[in-house]
């Protein structure tokens, strides 16, 4: 894996002398025009001047404290865009997400906030760029918003072009309308954080016994008449060659390694889906899932196993959740409860599994 610090080190080798400032204790660098194309290779992120400050890595301990040394460099730095969602002309929530796949990010979180149980409930959808002081006025007049005011809209201008925003403006079937009055969500979603806004326990903290893995092993058989076969633990060479995988693919993250993945495995083809929040990552790939009415056996998340990922995995019916990272204590207890695989710290030559399964 790549990054920009790596890029940074190789270009040390060919700094001129002549380049470095020797009039103080601090040596500043300034390397010649960067020569990495990968920088616009994704429309995720974004290019910005940065100063580096290190000690030379050969310098020894001794009295003498070394020169500080800064190189001017170009740095990738991940896109966090305000996403508003507005959902049959309510507004639903605003989620600080990657500006990328927001068709899959609106359906996974709807289907994830119960909102709609089949994609086709999702009727029409529109995805609005606010770039300047037209959109913002046309969006202000077209908005139930009480915070965009007319007399507000040119002095919050300057501030606002601070922030990438985009307006999902989206079209449910009239049965959804009760459950989005009913579920509304009271304040802005930060980037790491899949339940804000949630007011209510019982929502934050759903029945899921309909989604369990059981539930559908017994439905399945009663429908059918034909013993279902139960969705077996990944094994550890499987999941080594996932993770070599996302390795190679995660683009973004290469470029500023501040994004997440979901990624998954179908038809023998890696689906992986980035963003800077996890759970909005994962949200992608559930939205992928339904849109392409697409079997997923097992999903390998790049973070942490946290209780709203746990969550989600079993509302859309994933035997297997595999993270990166190590999962929460009630990620582990909840997943055990509805019957999803779950497992973690995948890295190296090791994965740890957390629930017990017949072939583990």
């Amino acid at each position: 894996m790549i990054t920009i610090e790596d890029n940074a080190e190789q270009s040390e080798a060919l700094i001129d002398p002549a380049m470095i400032d020797n009039s103080t204790d601090i040596k500043r660098v300034v390397p010649k025009s960067p020569n990495d194309n990968r920088l616009s290779e994704t429309p995720l992120a974004r290019s910005h001047e940065a100063h580096k400050h290190s000690y030379p890595s050969h310098a020894q301990d001794g009295s003498d404290k070394p020169s500080v040394r800064v190189e001017d460099q170009h740095a990738s730095l991940a896109v966090e865009a305000a996403v508003s969602i507005i959902i049959n002309g309510i507004h639903y929530a605003v989620l600080m997400a990657s500006p990328h796949q927001l068709e899959y990010l609106a359906i996974g979180f709807l289907f994830s906030e119960g909102l709609i149980q089949y994609s086709h409930e999702l009727l029409d959808w529109e995805v609005t760029h606010l770039t300047d002081i037209a959109s913002y006025q046309k969006f202000a007049q077209d908005s139930s918003d009480e915070s965009f005011q007319p007399a507000s809209i040119e002095q919050s201008l300057q501030r606002f072009q601070d922030y990438d925003i985009y307006v999902v403006e989206l079209v449910l079937s009239q049965r959804c309308h009760q459950r989005i009055q009913a579920q509304k969500r009271q304040l802005a979603g930060r980037t790491g954080c899949g339940m804000c806004g949630i007011t209510g326990l019982t929502q934050a903290l759903p029945d899921l016994s309909t989604h369990s893995q059981d539930h559908l092993y017994h439905e399945h058989n009663r429908q059918t008449g034909i013993n279902g076969i139960q969705t077996s633990a990944p094994s550890l060479d499987s999941l080594l060659a996932l993770r070599q995988q996302v390795d190679a693919a995660q683009h973004t993250h290469q470029l500023t390694g501040a994004v997440h993945a979901a990624a998954t495995i179908h038809n023998q083809q890696l689906h992986l889906f980035e963003d800077v929040g996890r759970h909005n990552a994962l949200d992608k790939l559930i939205g992928w899932q339904l849109r392409q009415k697409a079997d997923v056996s097992c999903v390998l998340m790049t973070s942490r196993l946290s209780i709203e990922l746990v969550q989600k995995s079993i509302r859309s019916q994933i035997p297997w959740l595999v993270g990166m990272s190590a999962p929460t204590s009630t990620a582990v207890r909840v997943a055990e409860r509805y019957g999803l695989g779950l497992a973690g710290f995948l890295r190296d030559n090791r994965v740890t599994y957390y629930t017990k399964q017949d072939n583990i």
